[in-house]
């Protein structure tokens, strides 16, 4: 890296960490550290979803999907914004009405308090895993981009966003979240000028090259519909599915349109996302087919295209820019991922018994756990990395599953809800040994997690009438 570009990372990451030690001085409760007080902007929310999905992965992958082949990933962006239709009128009302600090109090208070630690426990045990090994993934693409070793990459994300995760809360979080977006999708957008103005052909011209040559294409026709993760039905389906698991039952996402004022502006901020995904998507989609059309017949290493093309060909100035774009990406998920951790400790596993300062305690401890994993393994462990990464299609169906249950009227027992998760989860392995399309992994966990409890419950273990699981689900008003 030249100077200048060094010196814009630098204040870049000085302004993060500054930001957040200021913006701290607001929090006076645990309301405020994890909830914002229930005052968050939904646009603010909003902006905070799409980044904290956004890992580098995404940033750096997306558009090298372009570059090898074509457009057909906005299947599943669209699948997206349909599935946060769906939480927004089946689950948004449930939380808000039920006045929830934590979604899985729900589960707590339909099923009992084992089921709600059990649910928190499969939730903290995702996001170990999930963020861990992504943050690690992540660590390594910026060690190609930036030239740090490995080790100081993990340690310098980890400790700028430690510093404004802990003193600002999740108020900071959200409004660096916000920037974080911005830059990154700035970036995408710089490149696509930068190629448009150094290509003889104009932006018109080049996409219509790109079109004769397919790499516009969006409907997959493939009707291998199981086998096939992005034929149309398959793709869409799959997107519906994991939008409607990952924002409807995973509490790193759910926490900040918890912090939204009223349930209008949660929608607001769930729909929102949705659609500024798929319009990021496909500026990077579009980043990627014209760095196709700048590097010709070079050979690039997959997934390598857009850093090569960082690091390689933007001049001075705008290098340091795009390598500011990247570390929001990483920077966003962590934060996001240390503070929903906390939360769910605090509220379900401790019972909301915590102060501020504990509270802190509690964030910088999983803060350690998930710089540690990045530090423990290397970019050679492919296979756990692998598991990570995929890890949050094992669970969600599961506790999509618990969700959806919650909704009966039927009073089931909680050892038959705990067999018809574990059930969901061994249905996921069964799917990977049969080679069974990704996107399939959800709608098939969540029909079993539903059809072994159901069938449990009625058949070997009906619940007596004095069973504290048999009583009426209560309201959850408590305030943190």
């Amino acid at each position: 890296m030249q100077t200048l570009d060094l010196t814009i990372i630098i204040c870049f990451l000085a302004a993060m960490a500054g930001y957040g030690i200021w913006q701290g001085q607001s929090n006076k409760t645990t309301g405020d550290y994890f909830l914002g007080g229930r005052s968050l902007p939904w646009v603010v929310a909003m902006f905070s979803i799409v980044a904290t999905e956004t890992s580098v992965l995404t940033f750096v992958s997306v558009p090298g999907i372009a570059f090898r082949g074509d457009w057909t990933f906005l299947q599943l962006a669209l699948g997206y914004i349909l599935g946060r239709v769906l939480v927004s009128a089946i689950l948004l009302p449930v939380y808000f009405r039920e006045g929830v600090d934590s979604i899985y109090e729900v589960i707590g208070k339909r099923f009992g308090p084992h089921l709600q630690k059990l649910a928190s426990i499969v939730f903290l045990v995702t996001r170990i895993f999930a963020d861990g090994v992504r943050f690690l993934a992540t660590a390594v693409v910026v060690e190609v981009v930036t030239g740090w070793p490995l080790s100081v990459s993990v340690l310098i994300i980890g400790i700028v966003t430690l510093i404004y995760t802990l003193s600002g809360g999740i108020r900071t979080i959200v409004w660096i979240d916000s920037i974080q977006f911005v830059l990154y999708l700035f970036g995408g957008i710089i490149t696509i000028a930068f190629i448009a103005a150094n290509l003889d052909s104009g932006l018109p011209e080049m996409l219509r090259n790109l079109a004769e040559n397919g790499k516009l294409k969006i409907i997959n026709h493939d009707w291998r519909l199981f086998s096939e993760p992005w034929a149309f039905f398959s793709a869409l389906t799959g997107g519906i599915l994991l939008s409607l698991g990952s924002h409807g039952v995973d509490y790193m996402i759910v926490q900040r349109v918890l912090g939204c004022k009223n349930l209008n502006a949660a929608k607001k901020a769930m729909i929102g996302s949705g659609i500024f995904v798929f319009l990021q998507f496909s500026v990077f989609l579009l980043a990627g087919s014209l760095i196709y059309l700048f590097l010709g017949d070079v050979q690039v290493e997959k997934d390598r295209e857009f850093a090569s093309f960082i690091v390689n060909h933007l001049p001075v100035g705008l290098t340091g820019l795009l390598l500011a774009g990247v570390l929001s990406a990483a920077m966003s998920t962590l934060s996001s991922s240390i503070n929903s951790l906390a939360s769910s400790t605090v509220t379900d596993l401790l019972g909301g018994n915590a102060s501020l300062n504990r509270s802190r305690l509690i964030s910088l401890g999983w803060a350690a756990v998930l710089i540690g994993i990045a530090l423990i393994f290397d970019e050679n462990d492919t296979t756990i990395i692998e598991v990570g990464l995929k890890i949050a299609s094992f669970t969600y169906g599961g506790l999509l599953g618990l969700f959806l249950l919650s909704r009966s009227n039927r009073r089931f027992h909680v050892f038959s809800l705990t067999l018809g998760l574990l059930a969901s989860l061994g249905t996921v392995l069964v799917l990977v040994y049969l080679n069974v399309a990704w996107t399939w992994y959800i709608a098939f966990s969540v029909m079993v997690n539903i059809a072994v409890t159901w069938s449990v419950d009625s058949i070997i273990i009906p619940v007596p009438h004095n069973s504290p699981y048999s009583k009426k689900p209560v309201s959850c008003k408590r305030r943190l």
